[in-house]
């Protein structure tokens, strides 16, 4: 293979390796300096990427770190586009403490009925 042949748009990429419903979502995430490249921000869309390159993005209210394992031909199944990269991020932290509970909010159908059956006297 030459080595025209074996780079690819960034943008194209993240939308082939599945990291982002259409080309145009991948391509606002890129434009947006949310992408690094081996540790450089990108700002363009149609920087060129290889195999062998790290990415590092944030998707889904985590950070991604993947390596580049191939190019593509095109999006394909899920099973294909997992074959494209190889994912480097590390797993999250099993201690992460449960979500406090919503003081002052509105109670539920639930405590509704709790607080009905408290209040109405048996008959």
């Amino acid at each position: 293979m030459s080595e025209g042949a074996a780079r690819i748009r960034l943008d194209k990429w993240l939308w082939y390796a599945r990291f982002f419903k259409t080309r145009g979502l991948a391509s606002k995430q890129v434009s947006g300096g949310h992408v690094r490249v081996n540790g450089d921000r990108v700002s363009k869309p149609a920087h060129s990427v290889a195999p062998g390159d790290v990415l590092t993005f944030a998707q889904a209210r985590q950070i991604r770190v993947v390596k580049i394992l191939d190019v593509g031909k095109r999006r394909g199944p899920a099973p294909e586009a997992r074959a494209l990269y190889e994912d480097l991020t590390p797993p999250p932290e099993p201690d992460a403490p449960p979500a406090p509970p919503r003081v002052g909010a509105r109670p539920t159908k639930r405590d509704r009925r709790v607080l009905d059956a408290f209040k109405k006297p048996d008959a």
